[in-house]
Protein backbone atom coordinates (compact mmCIF):
# COMPACT_ATOMS: atom_id res chain seq x y z
CA UNK A 1 0.00 0.00 0.00
CA UNK A 2 3.00 2.44 1.04
CA UNK A 3 4.36 1.96 -2.37
CA UNK A 4 1.49 2.00 -4.45
CA UNK A 5 0.58 5.26 -2.59
CA UNK A 6 4.26 6.70 -3.34
CA UNK A 7 3.59 6.02 -6.75
CA UNK A 8 0.26 7.82 -7.38
CA UNK A 9 2.03 10.86 -5.66
CA UNK A 10 4.86 10.72 -7.88
CA UNK A 11 2.88 10.66 -10.77
CA UNK A 12 0.52 13.45 -9.60
CA UNK A 13 4.05 15.23 -9.11
CA UNK A 14 4.54 14.56 -12.41
CA UNK A 15 1.46 15.39 -14.00
CA UNK A 16 1.66 18.73 -12.17
CA UNK A 17 5.06 19.32 -13.29
CA UNK A 18 4.28 18.98 -17.01
CA UNK A 19 0.82 21.35 -17.01
CA UNK A 20 3.19 23.87 -15.36
CA UNK A 21 5.90 23.42 -17.81
CA UNK A 22 2.93 23.66 -20.46
CA UNK A 23 1.35 27.12 -19.30
CA UNK A 24 5.26 28.32 -19.39
CA UNK A 25 5.63 27.81 -22.90
CA UNK A 26 2.50 29.14 -23.88
CA UNK A 27 3.11 32.30 -21.74
CA UNK A 28 6.42 32.74 -22.98
CA UNK A 29 5.74 31.69 -26.82
CA UNK A 30 3.09 34.25 -26.89
CA UNK A 31 4.36 36.61 -24.84
CA UNK A 32 7.27 37.02 -27.17
CA UNK A 33 5.44 36.29 -30.59
CA UNK A 34 2.31 38.63 -30.25
CA UNK A 35 3.14 41.32 -27.50
CA UNK A 36 0.09 42.90 -27.99
CA UNK A 37 -1.81 39.93 -26.94
CA UNK A 38 -1.56 41.88 -23.77
CA UNK A 39 -1.20 40.08 -20.43
CA UNK A 40 -2.63 36.25 -20.06
CA UNK A 41 -5.40 36.09 -16.90
CA UNK A 42 -5.65 32.80 -17.32
CA UNK A 43 -4.05 29.19 -18.61
CA UNK A 44 -6.68 26.46 -18.35
CA UNK A 45 -7.06 22.68 -20.45
CA UNK A 46 -10.30 22.17 -22.38
CA UNK A 47 -11.82 18.76 -23.06
CA UNK A 48 -9.99 18.53 -26.49
CA UNK A 49 -6.35 16.74 -25.87
CA UNK A 50 -3.60 19.59 -26.40
CA UNK A 51 -6.30 22.70 -26.50
CA UNK A 52 -5.77 25.14 -23.86
CA UNK A 53 -7.48 28.25 -23.13
CA UNK A 54 -6.07 31.20 -22.84
CA UNK A 55 -7.94 34.16 -21.36
CA UNK A 56 -6.99 38.05 -21.75
CA UNK A 57 -9.79 39.49 -19.28
CA UNK A 58 -13.16 38.41 -20.71
CA UNK A 59 -11.73 37.21 -24.16
CA UNK A 60 -11.23 33.51 -25.01
CA UNK A 61 -8.56 31.99 -27.46
CA UNK A 62 -6.89 28.82 -28.05
CA UNK A 63 -3.96 27.45 -28.18
CA UNK A 64 -1.69 24.07 -28.75
CA UNK A 65 0.91 23.28 -25.54
CA UNK A 66 3.88 24.88 -27.20
CA UNK A 67 1.61 28.52 -27.96
CA UNK A 68 2.62 27.61 -31.28
CA UNK A 69 -0.97 28.03 -32.82
CA UNK A 70 -3.63 30.36 -31.37
CA UNK A 71 -6.92 30.01 -32.14
CA UNK A 72 -10.04 32.88 -32.40
CA UNK A 73 -13.22 31.43 -32.54
CA UNK A 74 -16.25 29.32 -30.93
CA UNK A 75 -15.48 25.84 -29.14
CA UNK A 76 -18.64 23.61 -29.84
CA UNK A 77 -19.56 20.64 -27.90
CA UNK A 78 -21.33 18.92 -31.01
CA UNK A 79 -22.53 15.97 -28.48
CA UNK A 80 -24.24 18.14 -25.95
CA UNK A 81 -25.08 21.02 -28.33
CA UNK A 82 -23.33 23.58 -26.62
CA UNK A 83 -21.50 26.42 -27.00
CA UNK A 84 -18.28 26.37 -24.51
CA UNK A 85 -17.15 29.37 -25.54
CA UNK A 86 -20.01 31.09 -25.19
CA UNK A 87 -20.81 29.88 -21.86
CA UNK A 88 -17.26 30.67 -20.44
CA UNK A 89 -17.77 34.17 -21.61
CA UNK A 90 -21.67 34.44 -20.09
CA UNK A 91 -19.84 33.24 -17.13
CA UNK A 92 -16.80 35.92 -17.04
CA UNK A 93 -19.19 38.95 -17.89
CA UNK A 94 -22.28 37.76 -15.26
CA UNK A 95 -23.03 40.70 -13.30
CA UNK A 96 -24.34 40.28 -9.40
CA UNK A 97 -27.91 42.28 -10.07
CA UNK A 98 -28.29 42.90 -6.13
CA UNK A 99 -25.12 45.25 -6.78
CA UNK A 100 -26.28 47.30 -9.32
CA UNK A 101 -26.71 51.12 -8.26
CA UNK A 102 -30.60 51.05 -8.69
CA UNK A 103 -30.23 55.10 -7.46
CA UNK A 104 -28.87 55.89 -10.26
CA UNK A 105 -31.64 54.16 -12.76
CA UNK A 106 -35.40 54.62 -13.17
CA UNK A 107 -37.84 51.92 -13.11
CA UNK A 108 -40.41 51.20 -15.92
CA UNK A 109 -42.83 48.73 -13.76
CA UNK A 110 -45.57 47.03 -15.71
CA UNK A 111 -48.19 44.93 -14.10
CA UNK A 112 -47.12 43.35 -11.24
CA UNK A 113 -43.77 43.82 -11.60
CA UNK A 114 -42.45 40.96 -10.43
CA UNK A 115 -40.15 40.18 -12.84
CA UNK A 116 -36.63 42.12 -13.08
CA UNK A 117 -34.57 43.31 -15.82
CA UNK A 118 -31.93 46.20 -16.13
CA UNK A 119 -30.99 47.91 -19.57
CA UNK A 120 -28.00 50.22 -20.59
CA UNK A 121 -29.16 52.57 -23.70
CA UNK A 122 -28.09 55.15 -25.15
CA UNK A 123 -31.28 57.51 -26.65
CA UNK A 124 -29.34 58.14 -29.62
CA UNK A 125 -28.86 54.28 -30.12
CA UNK A 126 -31.36 53.28 -33.22
CA UNK A 127 -31.01 49.37 -31.95
CA UNK A 128 -32.34 50.55 -28.15
CA UNK A 129 -35.50 52.32 -29.63
CA UNK A 130 -36.05 49.21 -31.54
CA UNK A 131 -35.55 46.88 -28.45
CA UNK A 132 -37.96 49.52 -26.72
CA UNK A 133 -41.02 49.18 -29.08
CA UNK A 134 -40.59 45.09 -28.47
CA UNK A 135 -40.52 45.97 -24.67
CA UNK A 136 -43.68 47.37 -24.71
CA UNK A 137 -45.16 43.68 -25.09
CA UNK A 138 -42.92 42.04 -21.80
CA UNK A 139 -45.90 42.37 -19.22
CA UNK A 140 -44.99 42.05 -15.71
CA UNK A 141 -41.67 43.23 -15.15
CA UNK A 142 -39.65 46.64 -13.29
CA UNK A 143 -37.39 47.65 -16.00
CA UNK A 144 -34.32 49.37 -14.21
CA UNK A 145 -32.89 52.01 -16.59
CA UNK A 146 -29.59 52.99 -16.61
CA UNK A 147 -28.77 55.59 -19.34
CA UNK A 148 -25.56 55.20 -21.12
CA UNK A 149 -24.80 57.59 -23.44
CA UNK A 150 -21.68 56.66 -25.28
CA UNK A 151 -22.55 57.45 -28.82
CA UNK A 152 -22.38 61.09 -29.01
CA UNK A 153 -22.33 65.02 -26.89
CA UNK A 154 -26.07 64.59 -27.70
CA UNK A 155 -26.20 61.43 -26.10
CA UNK A 156 -25.20 62.63 -22.63
CA UNK A 157 -27.33 66.18 -23.44
CA UNK A 158 -30.38 63.84 -24.53
CA UNK A 159 -29.41 61.90 -21.12
CA UNK A 160 -28.93 64.43 -18.60
CA UNK A 161 -32.46 66.21 -19.94
CA UNK A 162 -34.21 62.29 -19.63
CA UNK A 163 -32.94 62.10 -16.24
CA UNK A 164 -34.05 65.58 -15.06
CA UNK A 165 -37.60 65.33 -16.26
CA UNK A 166 -39.96 65.25 -13.66
CA UNK A 167 -41.42 62.04 -14.85
CA UNK A 168 -37.98 59.87 -16.22
CA UNK A 169 -39.93 57.27 -17.68
CA UNK A 170 -42.57 58.92 -19.09
CA UNK A 171 -40.07 61.21 -21.05
CA UNK A 172 -37.75 58.34 -22.32
CA UNK A 173 -40.83 56.49 -23.48
CA UNK A 174 -41.78 59.30 -25.24
CA UNK A 175 -38.33 59.62 -27.23
CA UNK A 176 -37.95 56.17 -27.60
CA UNK A 177 -41.43 55.07 -29.00
CA UNK A 178 -42.87 57.94 -30.05
CA UNK A 179 -39.68 60.45 -31.19
CA UNK A 180 -40.95 63.42 -28.81
CA UNK A 181 -37.66 65.28 -28.55
CA UNK A 182 -37.10 65.33 -24.55
CA UNK A 183 -37.19 69.31 -22.98
CA UNK A 184 -34.06 71.02 -21.65
CA UNK A 185 -34.12 71.20 -18.08
CA UNK A 186 -31.29 70.92 -15.22
CA UNK A 187 -30.57 69.61 -12.54
CA UNK A 188 -27.54 67.07 -10.58
CA UNK A 189 -27.56 64.64 -13.44
CA UNK A 190 -23.87 63.18 -11.86
CA UNK A 191 -25.57 59.54 -12.33
CA UNK A 192 -25.54 60.10 -15.67
CA UNK A 193 -21.84 60.07 -15.54
CA UNK A 194 -21.69 57.25 -12.42
CA UNK A 195 -23.49 54.99 -15.32
CA UNK A 196 -20.70 55.70 -17.60
CA UNK A 197 -18.02 54.79 -15.86
CA UNK A 198 -19.91 51.70 -13.90
CA UNK A 199 -20.58 50.38 -17.88
CA UNK A 200 -16.78 50.84 -18.54
CA UNK A 201 -16.00 48.90 -15.38
CA UNK A 202 -18.17 45.77 -16.77
CA UNK A 203 -17.03 46.58 -20.08
CA UNK A 204 -20.07 46.98 -21.54
CA UNK A 205 -19.02 48.32 -25.38
CA UNK A 206 -22.57 48.27 -26.75
CA UNK A 207 -26.08 49.51 -26.64
CA UNK A 208 -28.66 48.17 -25.79
CA UNK A 209 -27.05 45.58 -22.65
CA UNK A 210 -29.77 43.43 -20.74
CA UNK A 211 -28.85 42.30 -17.41
CA UNK A 212 -31.58 39.60 -15.60
CA UNK A 213 -31.50 38.89 -12.30
CA UNK A 214 -29.16 35.48 -12.45
CA UNK A 215 -26.34 37.83 -13.59
CA UNK A 216 -26.19 36.89 -16.99
CA UNK A 217 -26.11 39.88 -19.43
CA UNK A 218 -27.22 40.32 -23.07
CA UNK A 219 -25.70 42.62 -25.66
CA UNK A 220 -28.17 43.71 -28.89
CA UNK A 221 -31.55 44.34 -29.67
CA UNK A 222 -33.40 40.77 -28.69
CA UNK A 223 -36.71 40.52 -29.52
CA UNK A 224 -39.68 40.08 -26.93
CA UNK A 225 -39.56 36.35 -26.94
CA UNK A 226 -35.85 36.10 -25.94
CA UNK A 227 -36.60 38.64 -23.42
CA UNK A 228 -39.50 36.22 -22.29
CA UNK A 229 -37.07 33.09 -22.44
CA UNK A 230 -34.34 34.83 -20.57
CA UNK A 231 -36.96 36.40 -17.75
CA UNK A 232 -37.87 32.25 -17.17
CA UNK A 233 -34.36 31.56 -17.22
CA UNK A 234 -33.43 33.25 -14.70
CA UNK A 235 -36.06 32.51 -12.19
CA UNK A 236 -38.58 35.36 -12.51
Amino acid sequence: MKKLTTTLIACTLLATSGAWAQEAAIRKNLGERIPQLGKIDEISKTPIPGVFEIRVGTDILYADAQGNYLIQGSLIDTKQRRNLTEERVDKLTAIDFSTLPFKDAFTIVRGDGKRKLAVFEDPNCGYCKRFEKDLQKINNVTVYLFLYPILSPDSGEKSRNIWCAKDKAKTWQDWMVRDITPPAVSCDSAAVTRNVDLGHKYKITGTPTLVFADGTRVPGAVGADQVEKRLAQAGN
